[in-house]
């Protein structure tokens, strides 16, 4: 303790200015080293950890973005625009930059064309999230409008939005996609990978508040979808859709769809349905009117297959186009069932079975040859068989595989109940008739070449079934006579259906159908149409659904300019004149 005191009373006697003197240079040394530290710290990290700080700058300024993908354009056969790709805004905010922005919520809401207390609830709704949508998928000009008035926590971003041309003629086939550009309906589902583009990305600096301020450079490039051609005709289309609509709006009708085929190719040309829907106004969307009826409702086709039960007979050799059938007073008994005709007609040969749809004269050829032959054609024409198509949701049929075969389940499919099939697959039927037996595969899309093919009847056999049908449309006394096309042969069915139900068959609810091909000559094209419930001036497929085929097949002959082939002699020779100055 004592050393402690002498220690103390020796620093006291030093003098004052040399204890000033040793402050001033121990503050000197201090600073100094406080110097050279952050002199050594500085020279550390942008020297030995440069990369680090380069790194961490960066995750607070640079950023990627997408870039987003142009998805492929759809076209009908000949390049017309059936669903493109244009470019939108979408207009976001950061709701926590936004709330200090009160003020300004007005303009903004004036912008975008909403009601402030709608727009302020929407802000409310969010707060403490960093994003939400203001609006997505308007114009360039609408975007710049809202950029313009520079309010902060509000961004853009450039996204594209499908627009349909044809609208609702093209609904049902072409589909449509989701706000995201996702195919959702139709062609742009099944196609949607090959649609669909790669989105690429872009890296920018952006400040503090998130604003981009410049682009660094473009990290991956968008790769754009593919584009598909459809194998329709939008001519044809338009022409279809607006005589199926008429002759719903004619007869009350509830429903009806429409293919056509082309004989050569197998590609659909037209496929249209009634109601329909308008893509680009998804107000009008509904389950009901964007069923696509034509690929996925199936129906009992009723007479429209009596040609095929004929050309079965025809094959067998035991049935000749002269023979002939008694059909006795137009009824006939199978166990508890009586099968009657719409007229009586005594004895009638394959072309009258044909002309008077009679069902006693039918049922007592297929009883003849036994169901085999009849069951086989009508797998062959593709009844109850995949079509290949690929359309989403679309059904195959129904097809009955008995094990024994009752004298009722053979007469029943002999004229086209006890089955079920798709407008496409008796358009497809009838489209093999006409090209002399050969079966080709259906297909939407348009064929750069041939598609194989198979010999599903003999060619002998399939000219004299069109020969019969031919006079079923233009002879006295046949059922399609209202099918009839000027300046063409034509070759057709009607049929009309009892829809079932549950236990049995409705009373009043029945299907109008008509299918055929033309011109007979060299058949160019196959349709059907199927026309559901018609409730106003009559239900039989001759008197609803035979006139629409014959507007529409005269319309689309003369829109792919095939040539007459029912002209008197001096108006063919005047046509053919004509074409040859054209």
């Amino acid at each position: 303790m004592s050393r402690v005191r002498g220690v103390l009373a020796a620093c006291r006697r030093f003098p004052a200015w040399l204890g000033a003197r040793w402050r001033f240079g121990l503050t000197m040394l201090a600073l100094f080293g406080l110097a050279l530290t952050v002199s050594g710290r500085i020279v550390w990290l942008h020297v030995v950890r440069h990369d680090f700080l380069a790194e961490q700058g960066d995750k607070r300024s640079l950023r990627h973005v997408p870039i987003s993908a142009h998805r492929g354009t759809i076209t009908d056969r000949n390049g017309e625009p059936l669903a493109v790709s244009t470019p939108m805004i979408t207009l976001w905010a950061n709701p926590l930059e936004l709330e200090p922005a009160r003020e300004r919520w007005h303009e903004l809401a004036a912008a975008l064309g909403v009601r402030l207390d709608v727009l302020a609830k929407r802000i409310e709704d969010n707060a403490g999230r960093s994003f939400m949508y203001l609006e997505r998928g308007v114009t360039p000009e609408q975007g710049g409008q809202v950029m313009a008035l520079g309010i902060a926590g509000i961004y853009q971003r450039e996204e594209f939005r499908r627009f349909y041309p044809a609208g609702e003629v093209t609904a049902h086939l072409v589909g449509l996609t989701d706000i995201d550009e996702n195919g959702r309906e139709g062609v742009e589902l099944a196609y949607n990978d090959w649609l669909a583009g790669v989105p690429g990305k872009r890296r920018v600096v952006q400040n503090r508040k998130g604003q981009i301020i410049a682009d660094v450079q473009v990290v991956q490039n968008a790769k754009a979808g593919q584009s598909i051609a459809l194998s329709i005709d939008l001519r044809l289309q338009y022409l279809a859709h607006r005589e199926l609509q008429r002759t719903i709006q004619e007869f009350k009708a509830k429903a009806g769809s429409l293919v056509m085929v082309d004989v050569k190719t197998g590609e659909i040309l037209a496929l249209v349905n009634y109601p329909t829907y308008n893509p680009n106004n998804r107000a009008s969307y509904s389950a009901n009117g964007s069923r696509n009826r034509a690929l996925v409702d199936v129906f009992e086709p009723g007479s429209t297959v009596k040609p095929f039960t004929i050309a079965a007979a025809l094959d067998t050799g035991r049935w000749k186009p002269g023979s002939t059938v008694d059909v006795g007073n137009g009824q006939m008994q199978i166990g508890k069932y009586t099968i009657r005709d719409v007229s009586r007609g005594g004895v009638l040969d394959l072309t009258n079975v044909l002309k008077k749809s009679s069902n006693v004269g039918i049922t007592k050829i297929a009883l003849d040859i036994g169901h085999e032959p009849v069951a086989g054609l009508m797998q062959q024409v593709g009844f109850g068989a995949d079509t290949g198509l690929g359309f989403p949701g679309e059904s195959s049929g129904r097809f009955p595989l008995h094990t024994r075969w009752g004298a009722a389940e053979t007469a029943t499919m002999a004229y086209g109940y006890g089955f079920s099939v798709t407008v496409a697959q008796l358009a497809h039927a009838y489209a093999t008739l006409g090209n002399n037996g050969v079966s080709i595969p259906l297909s939407l899309l348009r064929k750069d070449r041939e598609a194989a093919s198979s010999q599903v009847l003999n060619p002998a056999t399939s000219q004299v079934v069109l020969e019969m049908l031919r006079s079923v449309v233009e002879e006295e006394g046949g059922g399609g006579q209202r099918a009839r096309v000027p300046g063409y042969h034509v070759a057709g069915k009607s049929g009309t259906a009892k829809k079932s139900r549950s236990g049995g068959y409705t009373e009043d609810s029945y299907r109008s159908l008509f299918a055929g091909v033309g011109p007979v000559s060299e058949p160019r094209i196959a349709m059907a149409i199927v026309i559901d419930e018609p409730t106003r001036g009559g239900y039989f497929g001759g008197l609803v659904a035979a006139p629409a085929f014959s507007r529409i097949m005269a319309g689309s002959l003369r829109l792919l300019n095939v040539r007459p082939d029912n002209l008197p002699e001096t108006m063919a020779q005047h046509s053919i004149q004509q074409r040859g100055r054209s």
